[in-house]
């Protein structure tokens, strides 16, 4: 049969490459998952093997092409995680492991830029306050000059995850403006105030083309000659993948972090929250957190428990006004607070809290994590949410699903396929080729529900009452964590 039929859409991950192959109508034909291991060999390091990216999205096309409908793949997509940033000499091989966006050795870097640029600079550079942090591609190419000058001198690109894989797999060096965040103005260009902040940064910075052009085609190997779509960031991806795309539609994509988004023309100018330009008629207002189901996973070590056990002892396990708090940040924090300082922390232990009580409180704190960026984006997008499209690995979880209904106050429509950023890679990819016509109808066409969770008046009570103790705690705790990450005694 010719081509057209089949589209596949890969997302690169924190915690695994993920991969699907869907037919037109919405057929999953075929997807697979493999985990990329994450080193960490110092303090607030967090770094990935670009290489390994590349061998599981190989080896996925491998797979791929064995399907009977390999002949029917019109065009293949790619997302990937944001903020992580792989440093690649002239012939595009990394020469250093990828900096990762949970890696926070760059905080320093980040913050002294951030100080040279006023809020008002930062909303005509970039139109919105963005904040030069710990995850900023030029705080990460600062600490990089600093600490590794042969490989910041041998950098011909600074590429994302997907880009990178992208440029092994057609030959082709670009990035696209939505994923160059805090990097690129309104105009979708390169935002020369902010470039201005750091010598040489410019000239590693790889050209920018719309997520919705085809970045080539497979140079070699399994698909040689299929399109590449140049794809966008997960965030973006993963909300076409859980069928948001039109005005006031708001998702919850949880993963390794918990990331919140909003389609809102509105702009309020609160901040907290990333605000990117108007693209294709869609904005979006993000925010992303530093912990979700990478607490879990931290839980789960801890315990030494696997996710299955800790998830039924955090069910047989019951909230009340005396149980246990958390404070999920255990690499700092995101949006809205954006603390790089900020360290985890449990609260209210007592004897009687046992691995569920603990289970039960990571998931919580998470969740209120979670609340809290959503209440910046309302502020962010001037509009009240009352149900969000809800997917990703943590939504799997019925425990934890019913828990962030309560805390958020909010119902939560899950979607069917858990893929939701590779589902979303390769509706890009199917507009890109001409396949399917707009995002909101593609969005339509690949996304089947699931469940809706919907929260209860009586746990509803209750969140609010530990959700206001929960940020007391955070506030209680910041200057205990500012001291230790400067190293010097607490005062005052």
């Amino acid at each position: 049969m010719a081509r057209g039929e089949v589209l596949i859409g890969i997302d690169i991950g924190t915690s695994a490459v993920k991969a699907v192959m869907v037919a037109r109508g919405g057929a999953r034909l075929d997807a697979v998952a493999e985990s990329c291991p994450m080193a960490r060999p110092a303090p607030g390091a967090a770094e990935q093997d670009p290489d390994d990216w590349l061998r599981l999205v190989r080896a996925a096309l491998e797979r791929f092409e064995a399907h009977p409908r390999a002949g029917e793949v019109a065009a293949i997509g790619l997302t990937s995680q944001v903020n992580t940033h792989v440093f690649c000499g002239a012939d595009l091989s990394p020469l250093r492991p990828a900096i990762t966006w949970q890696d926070t050795r760059a905080a320093a870097d980040g913050a002294a830029l951030d100080a040279r640029l006023s809020t008002g600079e930062k909303i005509a550079a970039l139109g919105a306050p963005i904040p030069v942090d710990a995850s900023h591609a030029l705080a990460r190419m600062a600490f990089v000059a600093r600490t590794d000058l042969a490989a910041w001198t041998a950098t011909r690109a600074v590429l994302a995850p997907k880009d990178y894989v992208i440029a092994r797999l057609t030959g082709r060096s670009e990035a696209d403006p939505i994923a160059s965040i805090g990097l690129v103005g309104p105009d979708h260009r390169y935002a020369p105030a902010v470039l201005a902040l750091l010598s040489g940064a410019e000239a590693r910075l790889p050209p920018l083309s719309d997520p919705l052009a085809l970045a080539g085609e497979i140079a070699e190997g399994p698909f040689a000659g299929v399109p590449v779509a140049r794809g966008t960031m997960d965030a973006w991806a993963s909300m076409f993948g859980l069928g948001v795309a039109r005005e006031g539609e708001a998702m919850y994509l949880s993963g390794s972090s918990e990331v919140m988004g909003l389609i809102s023309a509105r702009r309020s100018g609160s901040g907290g929250v990333v605000t990117f330009p108007d693209w294709r008629g869609i904005t979006l207002h993000a925010a992303p957190t530093q912990a979700g189901g990478g607490a879990l996973t931290w839980a789960s070590r801890l315990l030494g428990l696997d996710f299955a056990a800790l998830e039924r002892a955090a069910g047989a396990a019951r909230l009340g006004p005396r149980s246990p708090l958390f404070l999920p940040h255990l690499e700092g924090e995101r949006a809205p607070l954006w603390d790089a300082a900020s360290r985890g922390a449990f609260a209210g232990l007592d004897s009687a809290c046992g691995p569920g009580e603990l289970a039960l409180a990571v998931m919580e704190g998470v969740a209120f994590s979670a609340r809290l960026a959503l209440e910046a984006l309302e502020d962010s997008g001037a509009r009240r949410v009352t149900e969000l499209a809800y997917g990703g690995g943590g939504a799997r979880s019925e425990v934890w699903s019913r828990l962030r209904a309560d805390t958020l106050g909010r119902s939560l429509a899950r979607v069917a396929a858990p893929e939701a950023g590779a589902v979303g890679a390769l509706v890009m990819a199917g507009v890109a080729a001409g396949v399917l016509p707009d995002l909101a109808e593609a969005a339509d066409a690949f996304v089947a529900p699931d469940r809706r969770f919907a929260p209860d008046p009586a746990r509803a009570r209750l969140a609010e009452e530990r959700y206001a103790r929960f940020r007391g705690l955070y506030e209680g705790l910041a200057p205990l964590h500012h001291a230790m990450a400067r190293g010097t005694p607490q005062t005052g």
